[in-house]
């Protein structure tokens, strides 16, 4: 099978909208021929440069007949797994992520354990890494991290039945249960919300 075609089944294999960069292929393929295909399969339209040295799968939407936005948090793991970062999503990017926030976001932030750092997106998007103590990282999934920041920012007080429909509108149902053991250590109000959200894996 030639190369080209053995990269671009590892990258679709990650499923649309994945993002990466040439570090994520370094360990399957040749370093020195990375780029080339990248540059042959971006120019094919297969796969989309969002960043510089960032590319995604993109999703495509048939009722928009067009490509979708690059998937911010795969985006912000991308970079993080390019320079070994450990990250946390912001509670007001997790509110704006999980369709929690009104406001239009074009900055999204992450909490990092390396340098302050921010990247403009080929959509005028920017994501901004900023070097802060990370609290809630021993989370092994993402959508964790994302449900325990924005139940956070928005309070105890302001958990209604309302917000735990939309946050679990905005998750598969399959990872229910993978969150509820990932969460468990979690502040108790915290986890009495997350069990709301996640209370029905049987669909």
């Amino acid at each position: 099978m030639k190369l080209y075609n053995m990269v671009f089944y590892f990258i679709s294999g990650h499923g649309k909208g994945w993002a990466f960069s040439s570090v994520d292929l370094i360990k399957r393929f040749d370093r020195q021929q990375i780029d080339n295909i990248l540059s042959d399969l971006t120019k094919d339209k297969k796969i989309r440069r969002v960043a510089r040295g960032i590319y995604d799968y993109p999703k495509y939407s048939e009722f928009l007949k067009k490509e979708l936005n690059p998937d911010i948090d795969e985006v912000a793991r991308a970079y993080a797994r390019k320079f070994n970062w450990k990250i946390e999503v912001s509670g007001d990017t997790a509110l704006n992520i999980l369709d929690l926030s009104t406001q239009i976001q074009a900055k999204y932030i992450y909490l990092s354990n390396g340098t302050n750092r921010s990247y403009k997106l080929f959509n005028n998007m920017e994501i901004e890494f900023k070097k802060a103590p990370l609290k809630d990282i021993g989370f092994k999934y993402k959508e964790s991290s994302l449900i325990v920041q924005a139940l956070k920012t928005l309070g105890k007080e302001h958990i209604t039945n309302e917000i735990i429909e939309k946050i679990r509108n905005q998750i598969d149902f399959k990872m229910y249960d993978k969150i509820l053991n990932d969460t468990k250590t979690s502040t108790v109000w915290i986890y009495e919300a997350i069990k709301q959200i996640c209370k029905d894996n049987k669909k």
